[in-house]
């Protein structure tokens, strides 16, 4: 039979009442964090104010990290990437101070937009990811998908008589990231329902977007210059632009692990 040990106290009516509130609150941390926080309390000094303070931050730092965890993992992100991670020294036009202050997130309060600009492989993809990771953390809802990912759920939406209600859906979701516009043109019905997302969002919820044309080649994307236009103003109304640069970071890393192997071939040749 086992035996309680002689460290640990039976509970005493305070802590079963603890353990039973906690429960009724579904605030399990609580339970699990008031004894280690009342005896940090007891010899710091703090007042029942500070205990009561650190007690509920336990419990409201856990749901909010939870809620994170859930906005992430629903948000659709290819893989999770931080603005910490990104390599500023390759984009050294960037302007730290203003990704930091995106990072923040003040922009989605005010419906503004994000659109990053540059050659494939440059960074736009971890950019935009980072940004709505760290979105999701601060409480807004978060979608990802590819341009062509979005045309085919309006799509779709579009053939069920149900396009209008899809858009409102989207309508609520707080931010979404549209990937990789540019790289495959849409015909005219494909241009008209990414028109009609881009519109359903205008001054009203925000949208991180990457393409890797510039905006005077949109016209080729879309179709015809009209429309391109039309939503090109849209978008950049209120937006941060930012141009990245350079050659591919998949490309200038492969070619760089290839050269011990180019080397070794050479001196080979040589010897031959």
């Amino acid at each position: 039979m086992a035996t309680r040990s002689a460290a640990t106290p039976p509970p005493s009516e305070a802590d079963k009442l603890i353990a039973h509130h906690a429960r009724a609150l579904k605030a399990p941390r609580i339970a699990d964090e008031y004894r280690r926080l009342a005896e940090h309390g007891r010899s710091a000094d703090w007042t029942l104010e500070d205990y009561l303070a650190a007690v509920l931050a336990v419990e409201t730092n856990a749901r909010a990290e939870s809620g994170a965890r859930l906005r992430i993992k629903g948000a659709g992100f290819p893989a999770i990437k931080t603005v910490t991670d990104f390599d500023f020294t390759a984009q050294p036009g960037i302007d730290r101070a203003q990704i930091a202050r995106l990072e923040g997130g003040g922009w989605l309060a005010e419906a503004r937009n994000v659109v990053l600009l540059g050659p494939p492989g440059t960074g736009k993809t971890h950019l935009a990811t980072a940004l709505g990771i760290a979105a999701a953390h601060a409480g807004h809802r978060v979608a990802f998908a590819s341009a062509t990912g979005w045309i085919t759920r309006l799509a779709q939406a579009h053939q069920l008589g149900r396009l209008d209600s899809e858009l409102k859906k989207i309508s609520r979701i707080g931010l979404i990231v549209i990937d990789e516009v540019g790289y495959i043109p849409f015909d005219t019905d494909a241009a008209n329902l990414f028109f009609q997302l881009v519109s359903s969002r205008y001054e009203k919820s925000s949208i991180i977007l990457t393409s890797n044309l510039p905006f005077a080649r949109w016209g080729d994307v879309f179709g015809e210059a009209t429309i391109a236009s039309a939503m090109i103003d849209r978008i950049v109304h209120h937006a941060d632009v930012l141009a990245l640069k350079g050659t591919s970071y998949r490309i200038k890393h492969t070619a760089i692990e290839s050269l011990p192997s180019v080397t070794a071939d050479r001196e080979a040749e040589s010897t031959t």
